[in-house]
This record gives C-alpha cells, sequence and structure tokens, in this order.
C-alpha cells in the first residue's frame, strides 16, 4: 500500500478531522518531559487515548525503524488516518514524511502543541483546544 503524507493541518482542523472520523489517530512525539511539564493534548472526549511516541529517541539511525515498529505495537496500521504533533511542527513534519514513506496516510498539525515562542503563532494549547496534564 502506497502511503501520503498529506501535509500541515492547523491544530483546529486535526481536532475536526479526529472528531469527524473515529479511525483517525493523534500521535505526539515529543518527549517525555515535555509530556510531564507541558501538558498532552487531551483527546479522551472524542473516546480514544493520545499515543506517545518520543521521535528523539537515539541513535537517530534507527529511529524510522523503530518508530514505525512502535507505532504498529500501539495498534496503529496504515488503514488509519494519522495525525502527528510536536512542539511546533517540526519533529512531527519529519515523522510524518517516515510514516508516508511506511505506508501509512500522515498529516502534520503545523505549529504543534506550543506553536511559535512568545504564542506569535499558537498552537493546540494556546488556541483552546482539550489539554491536560
Amino acid at each position: 500500500m502506497a502511503g501520503q503524507f498529506a501535509g500541515d493541518v492547523s491544530p483546529q482542523q486535526a481536532w475536526q478531522k479526529l472528531a469527524d472520523d473515529p479511525a483517525a489517530v493523534l500521535v505526539d512525539v515529543r518527549t517525555p518531559d515535555e509530556w510531564n511539564h507541558v501538558g498532552i493534548p487531551d483527546i479522551s472526549s472524542l473516546g480514544r487515548p493520545l499515543v506517545k511516541l518520543d521521535w528523539q529517541k537515539f541513535p537517530p539511525s534507527e529511529r524510522e525503524r523503530q518508530f514505525s515498529a512502535e507505532l504498529a505495537a500501539s495498534g496503529i496500521t496504515p488503514e488509519q488516518p494519522v495525525f502527528l504533533i510536536c512542539r511546533s511542527g517540526v519533529r512531527s513534519r519529519a515523522a510524518g514524511e517516515v510514516l508516508a514513506r511506511q505506508g501509512y496516510l500522515a498529516f502534520n498539525v503545523a505549529n504543534g502543541f506550543e506553536g511559535k515562542p512568545g504564542n506569535a503563532i499558537p498552537g493546540w494549547k494556546a488556541l483552546g483546544l482539550p489539554w491536560t496534564h
């Protein structure tokens, strides 16, 4: 099956697509410190959990293979739309491009969870979308 990197969506678009498609999943690719100290998107009202998979594990040369294996171990299949989020959209974009090469339909949540510095470009949290610690 050929994958597709479907590009960037805003946090609001990601929320709506997650609400509209019960098969869609949200994967947070930030670090455990970010999850624990900054917060995480809360999609529990949509009846599903947030998947947390740290993109920046080492060694970097093995990360692509490990990431897709961890995604599969989480029960996510290439048939599901995958929305990826990080702090500002850089790591999640890289992860999305990798997943697309491995057969997934992947979207990057542009501006991420925190957005750009000083909320000049707000992310998920600053836009008031559901989140928790």
